[in-house]
């Protein structure tokens, strides 16, 4: 009897990473407002309820509908669930009329379920459809865009995105392709395209690993959303609310170290500069520890997080 390659893969659950680190990092004030800006399947939102007082508040969002109809389940008056990008945090809080918020929380990255849904074609373990978006209402698919776009900027998409080294013989072997009449609609042809044009991989890591993450970044325009929601956070933090970003790539993880470090050190002045030190700036953030990174039990449960860092940052009343 024949396996397909789909049914053939175990799928995993959802694992929400460094769950108690990230909520701890809120340090969640009974009465407070808290938004979730990546709800995924609410492992985060959950906990952030269970140390909510009657009169505390949660205001998730997401732009995947499975997210939206998971939250469904969560049957509870202080909980609001938006479908969104989180990049428009500060929109959706104004239409609620919520001037101030006393922690953000973002999960950045890409959920199990998203990985291991054949048909969202995230993953090269699966021959799925090309897709790659997180909100399947709206936007350009990962089919379209190859169909469309060339190969210069094909190869910088990989190239920057995936930090791929073999991002202009991929690049090129797709196009190839194309043009040869070759449709390129499903996960398993762009994988075999992309393992026959890699030369050699590190050990352990499949070829179309960079590719398959490059075009997901890409597609779903991930850090261009990180660089505007980070400015937003500024705007609705009140005074000691914290911001806690969990990062699984080293270029969203950058965003957000650079991010923090420019509100905290706002002196860009010469180091000789004539100026009184009650004239300098003063930080408008300031980090809270040090960058926290899954510890080997959390990996061993959950391989996924191994590449997962937290970044806690709490407001001051400066503005």
């Amino acid at each position: 009897m024949s396996v397909s390659r789909e049914s053939a893969v175990q799928t995993s659950p959802h694992v929400t990473v460094l769950l108690d680190e990230a909520v701890d990092g809120l340090a969640i004030k009974p009465h407070g407002t808290y938004v979730d800006g990546t709800f995924g399947r609410g492992g985060h939102s959950r906990r952030v309820l269970e140390h909510l007082g009657a009169d505390g508040r949660l205001i998730a969002l997401d732009r995947d509908m499975a997210a939206i109809r998971a939250a469904d389940s969560i049957r509870d008056a202080r909980f609001t669930i938006v479908h969104s990008h989180f990049a428009a945090m500060a929109d959706v809080l104004a239409d609620m009329h919520i001037q101030k918020v006393d922690g953000v929380l973002l999960d950045l990255g890409i959920s199990s379920p998203q990985i291991d849904e054949g048909e969202r074609g995230f993953s090269f373990r699966f021959d799925g459809p090309l897709d790659m978006r997180m909100d399947q209402s709206r936007g350009q698919t990962a089919a379209e865009f190859i169909a469309s776009t060339t190969e210069q900027e094909l190869m910088g998409v990989i190239k920057e995105y995936g930090e791929e080294r073999f991002a202009k013989q991929i690049a090129r072997a797709i196009i190839a392709q194309r043009a040869g009449g070759v449709v390129i609609s499903t996960t398993g042809q762009l994988a075999k395209i992309v393992a026959g044009a890699v030369p050699k991989v590190e050990p352990g890591q499949d070829p179309a690993t960079r590719t398959f993450q490059a075009l997901r970044i890409f597609l779903n325009q991930e850090l261009e959303e990180l660089s505007l929601i980070l400015p937003q956070c500024m705007s609705v933090l009140a005074p000691q609310g914290r911001l806690a970003v969990i990062s699984f790539h080293s270029l969203e993880d950058r965003i957000v170290k650079r991010f923090i470090r420019a509100e905290q050190d706002r002196d860009d002045l010469p180091a000789n500069f004539p100026v009184l030190a009650k004239d300098l700036p003063q930080p408008r953030l300031k980090m809270v520890g040090k960058a926290i990174r899954p510890g080997e039990a959390e990996i061993k449960r959950n391989p996924r997080s191994r590449s997962a860092v937290l970044r806690v940052a709490e407001r001051t009343a400066i503005q």
